[in-house]
């Protein structure tokens, strides 16, 4: 691998349309960086903090979740950055307290929890320590890995990344990280697919193959069984190795 291939994860939010299909949750990067001006999915590097012990977690071991990405071991902390990325940039906490998922609908709660957010992306406090000042259980088991994508040789900047699938948790809402995210939109993935085709929303290869997948479901549940399955991708062709996709699971 080259010396400049960076670990990441992406977390891709859907929740149920009404009267019936998927919304997902697309937001846009600033001009600047590596991905300036795209309509991505929450997502970052994976870093050290995201090494947590597995007893921070619930229904994912290390050595499952290694299995699962096919490596030798460290599996668990792509999930684990998933739901950091997602908390840090949409304010989104795949977490449980006394056996149930973080409810940010009371005030003084939603007030607690974004301080705690602040301080995760300003480097005051770990992901670790939160965990133990609210004494919260990470919810693995609601991230579905997805797929995988190794940025293409040639790219100033070159990232392996994982991507996961999560339902959006009913109790909570998005509010986005200014400094990293300029919108956030749920929007239905054909919809999303239909505005980039008409110019208006610019996105790379792992957002559109991944909203195509999207777009052929109408119900959530069934989208998460697919998911859970493996039974949710298309065939991986030529064309799409090319693009940076990768054929094993």
């Amino acid at each position: 691998m080259s010396e400049n291939l960076r670990t990441a994860a992406t977390l891709v939010l859907v929740r149920p349309r009404a009267p019936s299909g998927i919304d997902v949750l697309m937001v846009e990067r600033p001009s600047r960086g590596a991905f300036g001006g795209l309509h991505v999915f929450p997502g970052g590097k994976v870093d050290g903090g995201d090494a947590l012990d597995e007893a921070r977690s619930r229904g994912r071991s290390d050595r499952d979740a290694s299995r699962i990405l096919g490596v030798a071991r460290g599996g668990l902390a792509f999930w684990i950055a998933a739901i950091r990325e997602s908390f840090e940039e949409a304010g989104v906490l795949f977490g449980y307290v006394s056996g149930h998922l973080v409810d940010l609908g009371d005030r003084p709660t939603r007030s607690r929890f974004e301080a705690h957010r602040r301080a995760l992306i300003d480097g005051s406090l770990t992901l670790e320590v939160l965990c133990e000042l609210e004494r919260v259980t990470l919810a693995t088991d609601r991230i579905h890995y997805f797929s995988h994508w190794i940025t293409p040789i040639g790219a100033p900047a070159r990232f392996d990344t994982r991507f996961f699938l999560a339902v959006m948790p009913p109790e909570q809402s998005v509010t986005l990280h200014a400094n990293e995210l300029e919108r956030a939109e749920w929007i239905a993935p054909a919809d999303a697919l239909g505005r980039h085709r008409a110019g208006g929303f610019p996105m790379i290869h792992p957002t559109l193959t991944t909203l195509e997948t999207l777009a052929r479901y109408r119900d959530v549940d069934r989208l998460v069984e697919d998911v859970s399955a493996w039974r949710h991708l298309p065939d991986v062709t030529d064309e799409k190795v090319r693009q940076g996709m990768q054929r094993s699971r």
